[in-house]
């Protein structure tokens, strides 16, 4: 596989997970829900695959199509969810903390005699 071919495929679809919500975005360190911006990056990967059908090597055509089932499926999952006013408002729990050492939630072992 052409890792150059690879890494554009990559970028659209992060591109697409960050606009589905799905991943938070780096910039901004925030969830962030965009699904028009979502459909842009699906529909530029949807006219790589048409434009590039019949010169791919087989896995790099599997990449792409995983790639774009994946997306579709994710952005009808999205679509169908109502508009929240912001997902990145959302406070997350505040006993999740990642910076909470891991001791504090793991039982200690019972001694060994």
């Amino acid at each position: 596989m052409n890792p150059m071919f690879a890494h554009l495929v990559a970028t659209f679809q992060m591109g697409a997970w960050q606009a589905l919500g799905k991943l938070k975005n780096p910039m901004t360190d925030r969830v962030e829900r965009d699904l028009a911006a979502a459909r842009s990056a699906i529909d530029l990967l949807e006219m790589l695959h048409q434009k590039t059908k019949g010169n791919l090597e087989p896995d790099e055509a599997r990449l792409l199509e995983g790639a774009l089932r994946d997306l579709r499926l994710n952005y009808v999952d999205e679509a169908r969810k109502p508009e929240s006013p912001s997902l990145a408002a959302v406070s997350p729990d505040p006993t999740d903390d990642p910076a909470a050492p891991l001791t504090d939630a793991i039982d200690p072992a019972p001694p060994v005699s």
